[in-house]
Parts: structure tokens; sequence; C-alpha cells
């Protein structure tokens, strides 16, 4: 089943990026449906939304044809998320107020759905109490708030209130997304007011989080490298639900183009040897997620020039060196985390090699999952929590859920201890 996102666009300078935030929305398969304020229209055009949507696009509450076509309070249950970027400081207090004296504000009065704010408004604004009491509000009602960018602003001041890049949205909105409930258990329960999921209250609020994600690149010479297919989406997911729940984070990356989670710290590295000095670098840390697929082995020596073959048919000059352990470092580290969690990827007999591995490397938890398939690159995953009371199986699903459910599982975890 499709799922569909309300777009609103509140009158804002950054309300020309919201059209590009559509593009890459419907590029992913989603369809989007636009609301636009008044004020929005002075800086972009419904028919602009409109050829980009492919459907009508919404802004006058007292227009007769689209009220009995449709109505704001259709338009605010049919969506399965509610968007508003950008979200100026006007639409916000509006929000956190309850006022509705536009179709807009309306629809976010009306709505029993998840929402999700991207502010974006002069830096003086966004630093203004009455702003800063305003989203306090609107957190603790369930509403999701993208921390705005920092940096040069249209009215030539420098700060932070820049609306978050289109593609760095579209990654929180897919977050999001995993995580609303299916529509066979909104069937079941039909008596069920859904909110945005909450994780503010969970266990992580304020420690340290260590994650490592995507592959090495241990070079052979100038031009070629040891590597293996890891997109490091899983791991960019659980540096993404952490910062969520309120921990501070610290992404160690390898060679990976995906964009940065929100709140997160990244440092990016190329090899095994430099990741382990980053996790090492990054320590203390109260928890340590390490889901990166680091190469096992690296060139014992690297050519300084690009090697040839000579037609001979003999095998390539290459001796292999084994590449540090950094899980089984980190879990003999006198600055040990109180909770390490390794990843196993295997190909056969899952389970064995990952009960295995947790006792051998010396971890709390190992995630193991089954790589066989298309797991590195794909969007889903199946994993398997093997812990010291057994072993859980999960069920295949959406990267950025089995990385919520696992924050939720470390977060009950901490509270147990």
């Amino acid at each position: 089943m499709t799922q569909r996102i309300l777009l609103i666009v509140s009158g804002g300078i950054a309300a020309y990026k919201a059209l590009e935030l559509v593009r890459l929305l419907k590029g992913k398969g989603l369809a989007v449906r636009a609301v636009l304020t008044d004020a929005a229209t002075k800086f972009v055009t419904p028919l602009s939304f409109g050829v980009l949507t492919e459907d009508h696009v919404y802004g006058d509450m007292f227009d007769l044809k689209e009220e009995r076509e449709i109505g704001h309070i259709q338009l605010s249950r049919e969506a399965d998320l509610i968007v508003v970027a950008p979200a100026t400081a006007n639409i916000l207090a509006k929000m956190a107020s309850g006022i509705a004296d536009d179709l807009a504000a309306t629809v976010l009065l009306a709505t029993d759905k998840p929402v999700l704010a991207v502010p974006a408004m002069n830096v003086r604004m966004w630093d203004h109490k009455a702003t800063q009491r305003n989203l306090d509000t609107l957190r603790g009602d369930g509403i999701h708030v993208m921390e705005p960018d920092v940096g040069a602003m249209a009215c030539n001041e420098w700060g932070k209130g820049r609306l978050p890049e289109p593609a760095a949205i579209v990654q929180e909105i897919e977050r999001l997304l995993a995580e609303a409930p299916s529509p066979a258990a909104l069937l079941t329960d039909t008596s069920r007011t859904i909110h945005a999921p909450d994780l503010s209250h969970a266990n992580l609020l304020g420690r340290h989080v260590l994650v490592t994600a995507g592959p090495t690149h241990e070079p052979i010479d100038p031009v070629r490298y040891i590597a293996n297919r890891s997109s490091g989406q899983q791991g960019f997911a659980i540096a993404a639900a952490a910062a969520q729940a309120g921990a501070r984070v610290t992404l160690v990356a390898g060679p990976v183009s995906l964009p940065t989670p929100r709140g997160v710290t990244r440092v990016d590295v190329q090899t095994a040897r430099e990741m382990q000095a980053a996790v090492e670098g990054a320590l203390p840390a109260d928890i340590a997620i390490l889901v990166a697929a680091v190469a096992d082995w690296r060139a014992a020596d690297e050519a300084g020039q690009k090697i040839k073959k000579d037609g001979s048919g003999a095998p390539a000059p290459l001796a292999l060196a084994e590449n540090p352990d950094i899980l089984a470092t980190l879990a003999r580290h006198i600055q040990r985390p109180a909770l390490l969690v390794g990843f196993a990827a295997e190909t056969e007999t899952v389970v064995d090699h990952a009960i295995a591995k947790r006792q051998r490397k010396g971890a709390d938890w190992i995630v193991a999952n089954d790589v066989s398939g298309d797991v590195m690159g794909g969007s889903h995953n199946s994993v398997h929590l093997v812990t010291a009371q057994g072993v859980e199986d999960w069920p295949d699903m959406p990267k950025a859920l089995v990385a919520t459910r696992l924050i939720e599982r470390i977060s009950d975890e901490l509270a147990a201890r």
C-alpha cells in the first residue's frame, strides 16, 4: 500500500525547497498532497506543487468546491504522516496554541496522525524565548521537530534557522513512516488514536552512544582496495534512533555517501585501523553498537604504484594481514562501555555463529543477520538478538524500524539494570 504524505507549506523564503522535497518523496514511491498557506503562495505557486504532486493543491478553507469534495477533516485523516516544511515561527505558534484560523492550522488541529515540523526562520526568531517555549510545548504534545541547520540566511545573517536539506528531511520522514503502525493493526483496533511515537522519556537521555557503520576500504595500491557491500544504512538508522531518544551520539562511519542523521556527531574513516583509532578516541561511552562491516583482512604491503598484471596467468602478488578486531578490543578495554553490542553478518547457521561470536568476542549482545540475499544495500533486515538470556528472533522489517526496536530494547535493558 502506498504511503501518503500531507505536506503543509507555510510562508517563508525556504518554501521553494519544498518543491525539491516533493520531487524526492515522489521518487521514493510516496503519494504527496500539498496544502499551502496564503503566505506560502507569495513565495511559490500552487501550480508548481500541483504539477509535482499530480494532485489538487489545497489552501482555502472556505472554498465550497474543495470543502465539499474532500474537506479539512478528511485531509487531516487520510495521510500517514503530516509534514510542515518549512514551519515558520508563526505556524509553530499556532500549533502550540491550538489556533485554527486557516486551512493549514485547522488540519493540524483536527489530525490524529503523526506530525513532523521542520522549522525555518531567522536565527533571532529561532532563539526567541517564545519560539523555544512553543517548541517545548509541541514536543510535549508528541510533535516531531527537526533541528534547523546552521548557516547563512536570506537576510544576510548567520546562525541556526536554515531549513534542513530536502534529502535529510526525506530520511527523517522514512524513519517516522517505518515506525507507524501497519494498516492491519489499525483495522483490528479502530478505537485507537494514533499519536506520533515518543522516545523522549527513554533511558538513553543524555547518555553517550557510540555507533560504527558502513564498510572499510583497505588499499591494495593507489587504485584498488578490499571492501564489502555494506551500505551503512542500518548503522546510520541506529545512530538516528539513538539521537531521537535523547542520547549524545558519535557515529564512526566508513566510506558511504549517506547524510549525517540529525543530532549526530560523525567521524569519517576509510580503513579498519582508522576506525579502531576513532572508536577508542570517542571513549568513554555508555553504550557501543558496532554495526560496521569491517574488512577482516588488508594487504600486508600496500603498493605505492598500481600493480600491473604480466599476462603470465600467475596468481596476483597479494599477501594479506589480519585487521584489528575492534569488538574484541573494546570488550577488553579499560574504558569498556557498560553495554557492548556487536553485529554478525552471516551467510549460514546464522544464530549458531552469533552465539559463538558473543562468547568469543566478549560482547554483551550480538545482532545477527543473514546476508546471503540482498540485505547489504537493501532497505529491510531480519535479525536475531543474541544475549546471555537467549535468542530473540525478530521479523523482517525496514532497517529504520530495526533501529528503533533495538534502541527501545537497549533502553529497557538500562532500566532493568
